[in-house]
């Protein structure tokens, strides 16, 4: 089987507490042409994922593990690395799957799966990370919000405000490109990632949470505009022409 450049160093981590499933994903892994670690709970997985943060690629988790749970390793994962993590789960119901977004994770693929839809999709995410990525602005400042990119932090009016990490990647992404409309699948892709299978109202429930923050923390909370049946957009003035426009025609409706 051909061996791609970017996988022969690559590093993944198994966690998974079944042994046949551990064994497989392993060998498969190894066929593949990355480097493999694995862990039978989460507390050893946790402890490698930390122990090998500069060097791991990709983490492999199971979330109904013996001790620590799935949602905890990330949870706590996520406090110091922000390594892709991919979780494999028979809990397959949406709102397993907005807690596994929610807690930090980049992809969530349901047992049982096709092995070669699992393999594509470490693929994917190991060539994402390899790719060298063009430098952004260090800070973006529209208006009172002040987005520090390299240290992650949001701050209005020198007040910091806590997001969630897809809250915050939605906000990044809106605010880069002021005016600009971003469909629900756009942000799923730059947020979530192209190989996650989400459903877009996901996109709306995390708007609606990080416009309340934003208010919350002194913002107008229409800087984030419903452009409808097209998606979203960042704005800073109330003056938009785009604004007037759409409340003349909800005026006139």
């Amino acid at each position: 089987m051909a061996q791609l450049a970017d996988q022969e160093r690559a590093l993944v981590l198994v966690v998974e507490d079944d042994p046949t499933l551990l064994s497989t994903l392993a060998f498969n892994l190894s066929r593949e042409g990355y480097q493999v670690l694995t862990a039978c709970d989460g507390e050893q997985g946790l402890a490698l994922a930390i122990r090998e943060a500069e060097q791991l690629d990709l983490m492999l988790l199971d979330l109904m593990l013996p001790g620590m749970s799935g949602f905890d390793v990330l949870r706590r994962l996520r406090s110091t690395s922000d390594v892709p993590v991919l979780i494999l789960s028979a809990r397959g119901e949406t709102d397993d799957k907005v807690d596994g977004f929610e807690f930090g994770a980049d992809d969530y693929i349901t047992k049982p799966f096709v092995l070669r839809e699992l393999l594509a999709r470490v693929r994917a995410t190991v060539r994402r990370r390899a790719l060298p990525a063009a430098r952004p602005p260090s800070v973006l400042q529209r208006g009172p919000l002040r987005i520090e990119l390299e240290r992650r932090t949001v701050r209005i009016d020198n007040q910091e405000v806590r997001l969630r990490p897809k809250e915050y990647g939605l906000l990044t992404a809106l605010a880069m490109e002021p005016g600009k409309v971003f469909s629900r699948q756009d942000l799923l892709d730059l947020v979530w990632g192209e190989e996650v299978i989400v459903d877009e109202r996901t996109v709306d429930v995390h708007i609606s949470w990080l416009r309340g923050k934003l208010t919350e923390a002194g913002l107008e909370s229409d800087v984030i505009r419903t452009v409808y049946g097209a998606g979203y957009r960042f704005l800073i003035h109330r003056t938009d022409p785009l604004v007037e426009a759409e409340q003349a025609v909800a005026g006139g409706s």
